[in-house]
């Protein structure tokens, strides 16, 4: 199994020495990157799918894409054993009180992903129905855009989050 290693992070002062503790499985880091390094390994995404966007992002989580790779094979139905939303489609107006109450239940640390043009700006429904923006409703850390986005951009969309929430300090 490779070793992440970190910019800055001396474990000794030679790539000898540095590999003989490796060997021995000795890991010296921050309590905050340890922190920071298992919630990024262990986030389950609360399915939000409101349209053509949940195609996509169905097949991301399906074998051919395969989340398992990042930790993220669990997509969860209930709220309260979520930590991550992922928002795809349109959100109407009705919709929107459900998607808050959704999130309220959601545990803290929690994350939103949105996915999608319809659900990061409206699309192409610009009336009173479709809410303009998810953003109104939660704070989004990432927006993956597209119409609908393919399952690699949702993918990368998650990386940049896992990267956001392995570099936050979690004790603040």
């Amino acid at each position: 199994m490779p070793v992440e290693r970190y910019e800055g992070v001396h474990l000794g002062s030679t790539p000898e020495e540095i590999e003989d503790e490796v060997e021995r499985g000795v890991l010296l880091t921050t309590m905050d990157r340890a922190v920071g390094w298992a919630r990024k390994q262990s986030m389950w995404p609360a399915t939000f799918g409101l349209a053509c966007c949940a195609i996509e992002m169905m097949a991301t989580g399906a074998g051919r894409y395969d989340l398992a790779r990042w930790g993220m094979e669990l997509f969860r139905a209930s709220p309260r054993q979520a930590d991550l939303m992922i928002v795809s489609g349109r959100v109407s107006q009705k919709m929107a009180p459900v998607l808050r109450r959704i999130y309220d239940q959601m545990p803290e640390p929690k994350w939103v992903i949105s996915m999608g043009v319809c659900a990061s700006a409206g699309g192409m429904f610009t009336n009173y129905a479709i809410v303009q923006g998810v953003d109104t409703i939660v704070p989004v850390d990432v927006y993956v855009p597209g119409c609908p986005p393919r399952p690699e951009m949702l993918m990368h969309g998650i990386l940049t989050l896992q990267q956001k929430v392995r570099t936050q300090e979690p004790f603040k």
